[in-house]
């Protein structure tokens, strides 16, 4: 594992009005580290995730991407964009383009790719994702763990260095969602850094090179699967994987 920081955190808050929903957060993200944050609902995972992405405008503090604050006035954004992907709950496909060419198009306009290299990558990450009969389909034919295993085809084919994926099963019906677990599962050993927030514990357990627990806005816990899981040190953090101890 490498140590160079490609994401860091610093004092980061956000807040909607008066209400504070970041608050202070610190966090170090290392190139090729696969890091999982787990929380109750409400407890800012996931407008974490947006403000990294820039979905969200941080109220104040800083974020680092290979040493340059993206908040500064003279950061290029779109190149940010496009090396920092995200896969949403919702899959965010373009249901008017089969399978291919949603991940061809993106390839072609963001990272201007002629037709032939964009859909010979198109059609091998494709492959990877346990998609490639459906390169002519539509979304509207697919089911939500298909359309979900497209959604993160389309982001991997874009070569980013960061990989962000929001609840990326919590619309899928149960049967659905180990095909998209084991997709990310097969992604987490290419080296590729990947920050994924998921009520999937044993996912993130079994994943992770971190696992990072929220509550209240905050960061309460940060370390290991290891840790975290069997050695939860914090109160808060004992309570809330309570009902998966008992269970694992």
């Amino acid at each position: 594992m490498q140590t160079e920081s490609i994401i860091e955190i610093k004092n980061l808050q956000k807040k909607f009005g008066d209400h504070e929903v970041l608050r202070d957060i610190n966090l170090d993200v290392h190139r090729g580290e696969v890091v999982s944050i787990i929380g109750r609902s409400g407890s800012g995972k996931s407008t974490l995730l947006r403000s990294i992405n820039l979905l969200e405008t941080p109220t104040s503090g800083e974020i680092d991407f290979n040493g340059s604050n993206i908040l500064a006035r003279d950061f290029d954004l779109q190149h940010y964009r496009a090396k920092v992907g995200m896969v949403f709950q919702s899959f965010n496909l373009f249901n008017n383009l089969t399978v291919l060419d949603n991940i061809v198009v993106p390839q072609q306009t963001v990272l201007k790719r002629d037709t032939a290299t964009a859909k010979q990558h198109a059609t091998e990450i494709l492959e990877q994702m346990g998609m490639a009969p459906f390169v002519n389909a539509k979304p509207a034919q697919l089911s939500g763990g298909q359309k979900q295993r497209v959604a993160i085809a389309r982001a991997v084919a874009m070569d980013p260095d960061v990989l962000l994926f929001d609840e990326p099963t919590s619309a899928l019906d149960p049967e659905m969602v180990d095909d998209v677990l084991a997709a990310m599962s097969a992604l987490a050993h290419t080296g590729l850094t990947m920050i994924i927030v998921t009520h999937e514990m044993a996912f993130a357990r079994d994943i992770s090179d971190r696992v990072v627990f929220m509550d209240q806005g905050v960061i309460a816990e940060d370390g290991s699967p290891e840790q975290i899981f069997n050695h939860p040190q914090e109160a808060r953090t004992q309570e809330f994987l309570k009902r998966y101890l008992n269970r694992a």
